[in-house]
């Protein structure tokens, strides 16, 4: 009995010595507890519910946040798509709009040449050839849009300072898509030098000489615009900047109006082939090829029904470039005009176009 009795509190005294010694070191470290209060033990799990509860009322705030977001974001992108396509639509508009009166002026000249007999068309140029014949002369109408000032270019025979050849040979050479003779030329020792004030890739060849007599410079600026006029002074010629030209005889027209020509080039020769370059309000160019037999005043037109045609169709500026057997129109491979010396005459200056 006394064995059995020990046995049971040796068995109490392991099953209870760990609680006991928890509750001792608990009273020793000063923690109070409150026995009587049965909240302290629920206290966790109610923490967690009430935890839970407030993420899963955050988590639904939150997705109708999302929902709401998501709506708005779709009426803003659907709002700026029509925006977009509003302001796309009043752009090409405006384009459009902007675009009419050059449209309308474009085919009111047009239509003073007729029905282009051949076009060529690039990101850089536009060019329609058209037939001339008033009855009085034959020639060729080329009217030239330049989308890029390189465009166009003026180069010299052989590129050299007295050197010549024929247009054809410098539009093939150079890989050009057109070409026209340019200024006049004096013959000096078996070379062919340019008269005047000429310019090539914005220098001047032979300096810089004042305009005497009727000399004129005609060319083309940096900017692509036709720029030409008699010049005293270095100075007002280079505030049109000049990138090519060449000079020659005479100017027929100046802002819209027609310029005096002097007697001796009504009658010397009276009628020969004639090369004229000219520009229109909105800076496309007119030129006109006459053909003619000869250089005798026999054939071809006259420096005042050039003048009058130009004026007709509502050129601008018009200069008249080196005629008879230097007349040349290079359009492709084909020599347009007919020569009057029966073959092209080998000439020191180009105006060559570009596709």
């Amino acid at each position: 009995m006394i064995t059995t009795i020990k046995r049971i509190n040796r068995f109490f005294l392991l099953a209870t010595g760990p609680m006991l010694g928890l509750l001792i070191a608990l009273s020793l470290s000063g923690t109070n507890i409150d026995w009587s209060n049965e909240a302290n033990v629920i206290t966790p799990k109610a923490d967690i519910i009430q935890t839970t509860a407030a993420v899963s009322k955050g988590l639904d705030q939150a997705k109708s946040n999302a929902k709401t977001t998501m709506t708005s974001i779709r009426k803003t992108a659907e709002l700026y798509h029509k925006t977009t396509t509003t302001m796309s639509s009043i752009v090409t508009k405006s384009q459009t709009a902007a675009g009419r009166p050059e449209y309308i002026y474009n085919r009111r000249i047009s239509s003073k040449l007729g029905t282009p007999y051949e076009s060529i068309h690039s990101d850089r140029i536009r060019i329609e050839l058209y037939k001339l014949n008033p009855g009085t002369y034959h020639g060729y109408a080329m009217k030239v849009k330049l989308k890029e000032p390189n465009a166009m270019k003026m180069a010299l025979g052989k590129d050299s300072v007295g050197g010549a050849e024929t247009t054809k040979r410098v539009v093939d050479r150079y890989g050009a898509v057109a070409g026209i003779n340019a200024g006049g030329f004096a013959d000096s020792r078996g070379k062919r030098y340019p008269l005047s004030t000429t310019v090539v890739n914005g220098k001047y060849v032979n300096g810089f000489q004042p305009s005497f007599k009727d000399l004129f410079f005609v060319g083309i600026s940096k900017t692509g615009k036709l720029i030409g006029g008699q010049f005293d002074r270095k100075e007002d010629l280079d505030r049109l900047q000049p990138l090519y030209g060449a000079s020659f005889v005479p100017i027929l027209l100046h802002n819209g109006q027609k310029a005096p020509i002097p007697l001796k080039w009504q009658v010397s020769p009276l009628r020969a082939p004639r090369t004229v370059i000219g520009n229109y309000r909105d800076d496309q160019l007119l030129i006109l090829v006459v053909d003619g037999r000869d250089e005798n005043g026999s054939s071809g037109a006259t420096l005042t029904e050039l003048q009058n045609k130009l004026f007709a169709m509502g050129v601008q500026n018009a200069y008249n470039l080196d005629g008879g057997g230097s007349s040349s129109l290079i359009v492709g491979d084909t020599v347009v005009n007919n020569p009057s010396d029966g073959a092209l005459r080998p000439v020191p200056t180009h105006f060559l176009f570009f596709k």
